[in-house]
């Protein structure tokens, strides 16, 4: 026996809280489109965000190390995954829509350039005087423009849920073009715990990666209180054992303690405010899914930490730089000789301008696949320059 598009949507709003958002309510999508039998319109998104050539490019993305660096670093693939995992195990506690959560964790990193921040903020200083750069706004392009892969609409012709979730990712935005979007309204549920899971992931996989990387040895992560209390935690259930195993336990820990403050917060948040309808959500004066202060303030103390510890540590600067050389190289000879680019994307130039277009090429590009460009037109390596000094 099948199930009808009736019986998915009626299985769907038994699980939901009345503040999670159902697929029937979707204000739906840019170009119209038949009813799909199988799937809700968010299952529907979901698929297209994993069958998106953006989506696989993930594997060879920065996130903290450079792709090449280790094979059991994490990349912009393995941590979104870790998002959507993340998201979708709070947003079962809290009665949210799974599907639409899994879509917006997906989705939110497609708009990475390469090189993680630095390749991105390479690229806002190569647009400064022709648009900018900022990642979400590229991930919008991404998913209603540049993915080309259907005949009847460009993009992946997305629900207006899921790329409202991409343009307030992390806040706020007053950036024109965008009031569709409605700026002054509160994102779902659905998409503040998508962001909230995705700095939850980073934060606490940096740890363990740092660890990995032999950047931060076992004294160090002992530094951040968060970090200690899962270590006490893991010493009192198992006693003594091997210290590789001994930090990925306490990681694991730390997280399931903030994944249950986050929970109780956020039960506790909702019920303060009495949010009973995706209308109060939007309409709250605050976000509704957030940590107690005391988690709050301990999660920004290992923050802190990462940034002075790891993220700032010589080994990283150095392929930071690398990576940001490289794209500024490829730029500026692509703006050289148009040419060299894919013949699809230089038949673009006429109507988008060289810089845009280069732009989108570049931001699209894995690591290993912008260095690969580099030594294709330059004949080497991009840290030449650096070991020349």
């Amino acid at each position: 026996m099948t199930t009808s598009g009736t019986d998915l949507h009626d299985r769907e709003e038994r699980l939901l809280e009345p503040y999670g958002m159902a697929s029937r309510d979707s204000r739906g999508r840019v170009h119209g489109e038949g009813i799909d039998d199988q799937r809700t319109d968010f299952l529907l998104d979901r698929d297209r965000i994993i069958h998106s050539t953006a989506f696989r490019r993930l594997e060879y993305k920065t996130q903290v190390f450079v792709n090449h660096t280790g094979d059991h670093y994490r990349t912009r693939l393995t941590h979104t995954l870790e998002v959507s995992q993340i998201s979708r195990s709070v947003g079962r506690k809290l009665g949210l829509n799974e599907d639409l959560i899994e879509a917006i964790a997906l989705s939110h990193d497609l708009g990475h350039s390469p090189f993680g921040h630095s390749g991105e903020d390479q690229l806002a200083e190569l647009m400064e005087d022709h648009g900018g750069f900022n990642h979400n706004l590229h991930c919008l392009r991404v998913v209603d423009l540049l993915e080309r892969r259907y005949p009847d609409f460009p993009g992946l012709n997305l629900t207006w849920e899921v790329r409202e979730s991409v343009v307030k990712h992390y806040g706020a935005f007053d950036r024109p073009g965008l009031e569709a979007f409605e700026p002054d309204s509160q994102a779902l549920l659905e998409a503040q715990l998508a962001d909230i899971a995705d700095s939850l992931a980073y934060n606490n996989h940096d740890l363990d990666d740092g660890y990995r990387s032999g950047f931060l040895d076992l004294s160090d992560l002992r530094e951040v209180e968060l970090f200690r209390r899962a270590e006490e935690q893991v010493i009192g259930r198992y006693g003594a054992i091997d210290e590789r195993m001994l930090v990925a336990r306490a990681v694991s820990t730390l997280i399931d303690g903030q994944i249950q403050d986050l929970i109780e917060t956020s039960l506790g948040l909702l019920e303060e405010f009495a949010i009973t309808s995706v209308e109060a959500v939007r309409s709250c004066p605050q976000g509704l899914i957030a940590f107690s202060p005391e988690v709050a303030r301990l999660k920004s103390e290992m923050r802190d930490f990462l940034h002075q510890r790891l993220y700032s540590h010589p080994l990283c600067l150095r392929e930071s730089r690398r990576g940001k050389r490289t794209i500024a190289r490829l730029f500026g000879e692509y703006k050289r000789d148009p040419s060299l680019l894919p013949a699809e994307h230089g038949e673009r130039i006429d109507d988008l301008g060289a810089e845009v277009v280069i732009c989108d090429y570049i931001a699209g590009m894995t690591d290993r696949f912008c260095f690969k460009e580099h030594q294709r037109l330059f004949g080497c390596d991009p840290d030449y320059q650096e070991e020349a000094r």
